[in-house]
């Protein structure tokens, strides 16, 4: 054949190709918002002992409309979120469904001999404890005894014989003193509150739902047995031999400012059948604690110093940390050379091996396996973590390392799953370590997310969620090699039939020469070096491509989404938008993506919260969306009772990182209220918010209503009565109003296109 016709051919088949590739996305229809509503998440509830099943759910937006907002804050309560319950085979990918249609259910766990499920499924108002047989296909719900309740978060847990299931009740009586007590806080007719009191009024009804009795469902008797009275309880378990019960007593005094939702816990032990408690920590205030697999012996964390003991009692042993004298020091400040010295020597549990012989725990080095009696340490990986007061300059020095997380420890001791992420691409592996060796074997690596890693008892079969870039995440399995995949369950088939963009990594830089990395999600069929109307979804720090419903909306509407990444300095949270939101800006108008003149923001809660700070200080965007945040710091102080503290610790300590208290840095609040600065904003802003928010209450955001439409601005403000924080799920018609909202918001200001009048009423 002559070359002419070879490379005719050629060029008849690269036509062809792209003949194909244009009827496929044509093909494709739009992502609407209906598809928002149906878009499922599925979740890996247990995996059974020989890795044979896998116990899955999946669900939808959809699935969680019904939501009574007026309830928040009623322990009574349990917001409506029903699911598809699937049993999985992992050798035939046969799927069973559990249970006819979609229904409420939580927890779920296989007996040590993988023959039996138990989960709580919903009944009406209340919840009964279900065991399936996997072998017979069968279901068979259990009778609560008079009196009782079964309280939503049982903790399910098997004794080793299989023979009894630990859950938790409650009584009737609880039930109607603590709907009483929520209604008296929202009904009155008159509320008395007094700092003479020792908790405020909302953190009292809050711990009524730490109300509970552990007891255990005896399978052969078809019958519970109460292990001892109601007590406010943090938690409780039995171990594995169904012979001692561990609880955590919640001896809480009074209200907590230092901590949100901070309380005071007593670890206590005692036979199951009777008999007088033991106190092992009167406190366990600073400690987190990390159990072995039957329940016996316990390491924990304090202070940079790793502890070790068991249920027996005596002294707590320390295994890895500084000498007292060195943690006591009041010494001058140290320099830098002896910084790195101290965080060698700080350590972090991170898990504990089954048997409770082995502890991993990292310092500044790396990571170690500690022997739990001798304190025998052994580094198996070089891989720098944070250590304590000097975790924010660590970061800075290592964050173009890869960061490395324990997935799985096999139940026989000899096998760890280690991941390995990189912080500068879309890149991770997933790694297999020795025990005896320390050799470690990459498995796989790629552009996927893993989530939910579960290894079943015998280490035969591993499980996993696996998401590509922008794409909802799949159930999969493989060997304990990770070889011969296989997807197990693609809950959104249908999704292929959708047009989907693409999601990009971008790296830039901020105005003070910092390295940031944000997520790009582009519209389908975009053509390169084309200038697009783009929306700048705002937050905190984004690295991972995952699935969003409303930006595949946005997509869909021919917006490029990017959602930027900023460097938040205590002390001055309010510099980090401006610094990092407009670099973004500025790098994909360089790349040719963002059109300079078509430029949007928006974000929810904190990120609600930004967008109004930001436009209070540069005017390149010409449309924002503030949703349930917050826009002045002062009122928003002391707000929010039904959380009690949490917004006072914001500022204070977490996540607003003023770092003072209103008095003593009253200047800051002031700078950090977007209200204050209102006669600054030109850009559009639309304001949508739930009149029964609790979290941000909707009167804070209001202010900047009130303000602009004082100055003359361009302002609207929308409020979901029923509404909740973020957007409205308390029907599928609200849900369907507020993306019509955002949509039409931004191809009014950003395309100029006026769209149809939403119903307001």
């Amino acid at each position: 054949m002559t070359p002419v016709r070879l490379a005719r051919r050629a060029l008849a088949r690269s036509l062809f190709a792209i003949l194909l590739l244009s009827t496929a996305a044509a093909a494709q229809a739009p992502f609407t918002i209906e598809d928002v509503l149906a878009v499922a998440n599925a979740s890996i509830a247990d995996v059974s002992p020989d890795g044979r099943h896998v116990l899955v759910t999946s669900a939808t937006l959809r699935d969680r409309i019904g939501t009574d907002n007026y309830r928040y804050g009623d322990p009574t309560y349990v917001p409506p979120s029903v699911a598809e319950v699937l049993l999985l085979d992992t050798r035939t990918g046969e799927r069973t469904p559990l249970l006819e249609g979609r229904r409420q259910v939580r927890g779920g766990r296989f007996s040590p001999d993988g023959s039996r499920v138990a989960l709580l499924v919903r009944e009406g108002d209340d919840f009964r404890l279900a065991l399936y047989d996997v072998a017979t296909g069968s279901l068979y719900a259990t009778e609560t005894p008079a009196g009782r309740l079964l309280s939503e978060t049982s903790p399910l847990e098997w004794t080793r014989d299989g023979a009894s299931v630990l859950v938790a009740l409650r009584t009737e009586a609880w039930r109607r003193e603590a709907r009483a007590r929520f209604e008296a806080e929202v009904k009155g007719p008159i509320v008395v509150r007094s700092s003479e009191d020792p908790f405020l009024s909302w953190e009292e009804v809050r711990r009524l739902g730490g109300r509970q009795i552990p007891a255990l469902y005896d399978v052969a008797a078809n019958g519970f047995r109460e292990l001892g009275d109601e007590a406010t309880l943090a938690g409780f378990a039995v171990t594995a031999d169904g012979e001692t019960l561990r609880l955590e007593r919640d001896i809480t005094a009074k209200t907590n400012y230092e901590e949100i939702f901070g309380r005071e816990i007593a670890l206590d032990v005692r036979p199951v059948d009777g008999g007088e408690a033991r106190t092992l920590f009167a406190s366990t205030r600073g400690m987190r604690f990390l159990w072995s697999e039957d329940g016996e012996r316990w390491v924990y964390g304090k202070e940079g110093s790793v502890f070790a003991g068991d249920l027996s009692g005596g002294e707590p042993r320390k295994i890895a940390g500084p000498e007292r004298a060195a943690r006591d020091s009041a010494a001058a400040p140290p320099d830098s050379a002896a910084r790195a010295a101290r965080r060698k020597e700080r350590f972090t549990p991170v898990r504990l091996s089954p048997d409770g012989g082995t502890v991993i725990a990292t310092n500044s080095e790396g990571f170690w396996f500690v022997d739990t009696r001798t304190g025998e340490r052994t580094k198996f990986l070089d891989a720098p973590m944070g250590g304590g007061e000097d975790e924010e300059e660590e970061e800075e020095e290592d964050d173009q390392r890869p960061r490395w997380s324990v997935l799985a420890w096999s139940r026989d001791g000899g096998s760890l799953y280690l991941e390995e992420a990189s912080r500068t691409a879309w890149e991770r592996a997933i790694h297999r370590l020795d025990r005896r060796t320390l050799r470690r074997t990459e498995l796989v690596r790629g552009a996927e997310q893993y989530g939910s890693f579960r290894l079943s008892d015998d280490g035969s079969t591993a499980v996993f969620t696996k998401s590509a870039p922008n794409r909802p995440a799949e159930v999969w399995t493989a060997d304990a090699e990770l070889r011969g995949t296989r997807r197990l369950l693609d809950p959104n088939p249908w999704l292929a039939a959708r047009a989907l963009g693409e999601a990009r990594l971008v790296s830039y830089l901020d105005v003070d020469g910092e390295r940031l990395h944000g997520v790009l999600y582009l519209p389908p069929g975009w053509r390169e070096g084309t200038p697009l109307p783009t929306v700048f979804l705002v937050y905190e720090e984004f690295f991972d491509a995952r699935f969003n419903a409303t930006v595949a909306l946005l997509n869909a509407d021919g917006y490029a989404v990017m959602q930027p990444s900023v460097r938040l300095e205590r002390g001055f949270p309010g510099e980090a938008w401006l610094k990092g939101v407009t670099a973004a800006a500025n790098k994909l108008i360089d790349l040719g993506v963002a059109d300079p003149d078509k430029l949007g923001v928006h974000g929810t809660s904190y990120g609600g919260y930004a967008t109004n700070l930001l436009v209070t200080q540069t005017d390149r965007f010409k449309a924002a969306i503030n949703i349930s945040g917050k826009v002045d710091m002062i009122s928003f102080y002391t707000d929010s009772p039904r959380l009690g503290t949490r917004n006072i610790h914001a500022p204070e300590r977490s996540q607003d990182r003023i770092g003072a208290t209103l008095w003593e840095q009253p200047q800051k609040y002031v700078a950090h209220s977007a209200v204050m600065f209102a006669d600054r904003i030109d850009t559009p802003l639309l304001l949508l918010t739930g009149q029964q928010d609790h979290n941000v209450p909707e009167r804070t955001t209001s202010e900047m209503f009130y303000a602009l439409r004082r100055l003359g601005k361009r302002v609207e403000w929308v409020s979901y009565v029923d509404g909740g924080h973020g957007m409205p799920t308390t029907t599928e018609a609200l849900v369907v109003d507020y993306h019509q909202r955002i949509l039409g918001w931004y191809d009014r200001f950003l395309k100029g296109v006026e769209p149809a009048k939403a119903d307001g009423g």
